[in-house]
């Protein structure tokens, strides 16, 4: 037998195992480009200018997933497509850097703007305002008044605790956390200013400059004025004149709320209110009020005056005067005024 005819057959098995691994190569390079191509038109739906037509609030609340963050989302048509939204995020590994809260989401945002505010925690901020001069009862009834907040105040504060400002909140802040905010913002302010008092003041405490504070907030509406009504009453107190301001008899009467009516003579007679100081000589036992930080400035470092007296001048401001004789002709001339405007109403 020849050499030729006992050679063995060449074996095929390496072209095919070769044929089959450039067809794997292309099918992975087929299936990669069609994954990124795939993911280049989700990136391009993320970031594509979105459905809202008007600005829009929402709120996500607390403990929400990515799931029904993109559900809510998608439903109040805000997003497109939660899938995508989803997607993105998770690619991303943003699925728990979103943030509750109430937020703003302008017209036409995109997916990733969207999901770009809600990591950010930037939530829509409300204003509440308290105003100076409220009693503790006033400001636990206003802030029980408030949709934004929730919860209830534990107790009214004691009276003049609190520093009334306007507070900027997001949608959920608790009623009791404000007031404990507002104590610590009086404690705060009252550390700061009490050290930088005037020399020789008729105080011998915080809590007393916070009781005269409270009565200068009732006492004058005008910033100008708190000051020149802080110098007469330390001025009266120095002296251990009475400071004889309507406002503690109506506390005394009411615990601050308006009678609805003036003073009768049998009120300002009254010995038996605790808080009348036409009867007593020294500061009412407690604050009638929460005063404001212009009133407590006021009351540490007062105007420099020689006046004793002041009666309202018919303007929404005071006349001042240094001697009684003086006060009387004010008084006077604001009883003329009265008696003309009841006259001009009838």
């Amino acid at each position: 037998m020849s050499e030729a005819e006992t050679a063995k057959p060449k074996s095929v098995w390496p072209k095919i195992l070769i044929g089959s691994l450039i067809a794997l190569v292309v099918l992975a390079l087929v299936g990669a480009g069609g994954l990124y191509g795939g993911y280049r038109w989700m990136m391009s739906e993320f970031e594509r200018p979105g459905p809202l037509a008007q600005d829009a609030v929402t709120l996500l609340p607390r403990g929400a997933g990515l799931i029904r963050i993109g559900q809510q989302l998608e439903s109040e048509g805000v997003i497109s497509d939660a899938r995508i939204f989803r997607y993105a995020i998770t690619l991303d590994e943003g699925d728990r850097s979103l943030r509750a809260g109430e937020y703003e989401i302008p017209a036409g945002a995109s997916m990733a703007q969207v999901y770009e505010l809600l990591r950010s925690g930037q939530t829509v901020q409300h204003s509440i305002t308290l105003a100076e001069g409220l009693t503790s009862a006033m400001i636990v009834r206003a802030l029980e008044a408030e949709a934004v907040l929730t919860g209830d105040i534990a107790s009214t504060p004691p009276e003049g605790s609190l520093l009334p400002e306007t507070f900027f909140v997001t949608r959920g802040t608790s009623r009791q956390e404000l007031i404990e905010r507002m104590q610590a913002d009086q404690a705060a302010l009252l550390e700061a200013l009490w050290p930088q008092r005037a020399e020789n003041l008729p105080l011998e405490s915080p809590e007393e400059a916070i009781i005269l504070a409270s009565i200068v907030e009732k006492e004058t509406g005008l910033g100008g004025e708190r000051a020149e009504v802080a110098g007469v009453f330390i001025n009266r107190l120095r002296r251990g004149m009475r400071l004889e301001s309507d406002p503690t008899i109506i506390y005394g009467i009411s615990q601050g709320e308006p009678l609805g009516r003036g003073l009768r003579r049998s009120e300002i007679d009254n010995e038996d209110n605790a808080w009348n100081t036409y009867q007593i000589s020294r500061l009412p036992p407690t604050p009638i009020a929460n005063p404001g930080t212009e009133a407590i400035r006021a009351v540490l470092n007062p105007a420099e005056t020689t006046a004793l007296f002041f009666v309202a001048d018919g303007s929404g401001g005071h006349a001042f005067a240094d001697t009684y004789a003086e006060h009387q002709r004010n008084v006077r001339r604001w009883r003329q005024i009265e008696r003309e405007r009841r006259q001009a109403g009838r």
